[in-house]
């Protein structure tokens, strides 16, 4: 696979993880309105951990879900302080080749 293989499926599943994550806030919030089976909280900040983060923020802020709820709160914004350090991170040339290199290992 070649560099920008990697790129695009990197960014499909972005988007797919995303997306993910806001459905899942969303389901949870039509079965807390409607005394369903509620979506765990761990299931949510586990999409988050994948990739989803961006959509738990936009889906808790759009649907008013989540936003209060201790230690949830507190968890989902770590999760998203260890996501930034690690995007960070890949900006050092050095950790960015070790990166591309375990990438190009796990898909060959």
């Amino acid at each position: 696979m070649s560099v920008g293989e990697t790129l695009v499926a990197i960014g499909l599943y972005g988007i797919g993880i995303n997306a993910a994550s806001f459905l899942a806030f969303a389901w949870d919030k039509h079965c807390a309105r409607n005394g369903l089976w509620r979506v765990s909280e761990q299931t949510l900040l586990t999409i988050a951990a994948i990739g989803g983060t961006i959509g738990a923020f936009v889906a808790a802020s759009r649907l008013r879900h989540k936003t209060v709820k201790e230690p949830f709160r507190t968890n989902l914004r770590l999760i998203a302080a260890i996501q930034a350090i690690a995007l960070i991170a890949l900006c050092v040339p050095q950790v960015r080749d070790v990166a591309w290199q375990f990438v190009r290992a796990a898909f060959s």
